[in-house]
Parts: C-alpha cells; sequence; structure tokens
C-alpha cells in the first residue's frame, strides 16, 4: 500500500473529462482517475481554499462526522475492475465504507487524512512519468495553479 498525495484536477481535451491525478509521496508512479465535473470542482475549490457560502456535499459530510464524534483515519483506493476504480474510507474503529474515489479524496483534502492505493491497483494503471516528461508535469501543475472551478461546470459525466 503507498500513500499518494494529490497533484490535482484537470479536464482532458477533446471529451472535456476530468481526471484526478495522483502520485506516490515515496515513489514515482502517478495514478490518473477520471472524475465527474461535480467531484472535480469539489476536489479544486478545496485545493484552491474556497470556501462556498453552504456547504457542498462533502463539507457536509465532514461536519456530520463531527456532529457524530466519528473520525475519518484514511482514504483507500482498493480495487479496479473494467476500468472502474473503487475506494474506502476507513474511519475509527476499522469501519469501513465503500466510496467512489473522487468522493474519497474530496473529503480526505477536507479532513486531512491520507490518501492510500494498493499495490495492486498501482501495478495495474500508475504511471511512471520519464524524466524527460517531468516538463509536462510541471506544466499540468501550472495549470492547476491558473484553474477555477468554474471551468469544470459543464463537463460530461
Amino acid at each position: 500500500m503507498s500513500e499518494m498525495r494529490v497533484v490535482g484536477v484537470r479536464v482532458e481535451l477533446p471529451a472535456n473529462q476530468p481526471i484526478l491525478l495522483l502520485r506516490e509521496t515515496e515513489g514515482d508512479r502517478y495514478l490518473p482517475i477520471w472524475i465527474g465535473s461535480v467531484e472535480a470542482t469539489a476536489i479544486a475549490l478545496e485545493q484552491q481554499g474556497v470556501k462556498p457560502a453552504r456547504p457542498l456535499t462533502h463539507d457536509l459530510l465532514k461536519d456530520v462526522l463531527g456532529a457524530l464524534d466519528r473520525r475519518l483515519e484514511q482514504v483507500r483506493i482498493i480495487d479496479l475492475q473494467e476500468g472502474t476504480f473503487y475506494a474506502e474510507l476507513v474511519f475509527d474503529g476499522d469501519i469501513r465504507v465503500s466510496a467512489r474515489p473522487s468522493d474519497s479524496v474530496a473529503l480526505a483534502l477536507r479532513v486531512g487524512v491520507p490518501i492510500h492505493a494498493e499495490e495492486g491497483v498501482l501495478s495495474e494503471a500508475g504511471l511512471v512519468i520519464p524524466d524527460e516528461q517531468e516538463d509536462e508535469v510541471e506544466k499540468f501543475r501550472e495549470f492547476l495553479d491558473s484553474v477555477s472551478p468554474e471551468d469544470f461546470r459543464g463537463a460530461d459525466t
């Protein structure tokens, strides 16, 4: 199991499909996950520190956890079947709840818990970007710094 960090989200053209990009914190592999536009917006808002006037679904879930005195301990991306990624939320008391990776990451960012990926998932879908392509990753980071959540509205899900 590898700890992952969120590089960010971007829209893949020409399909206008948002992609969540994760990278191993202690490795060279990236994990691209195609996600919906609502989840892409939720992740981008949190990464940019934008607080909406009313809580979004992921903010609401964070508030509910606090009200119920429960603690999310980690998010795990546990499986990949026929192109679909599966995740689970791991709560205190080793309570596990199945969830989509996009929702899991959006919640993990809000709560500040680690994101992990199973080795089998990384072996199957992880990408190692050669040094000469690191410039592309830097361009991706620059893109993330310039993108706004509104850029994700209207993308196909």
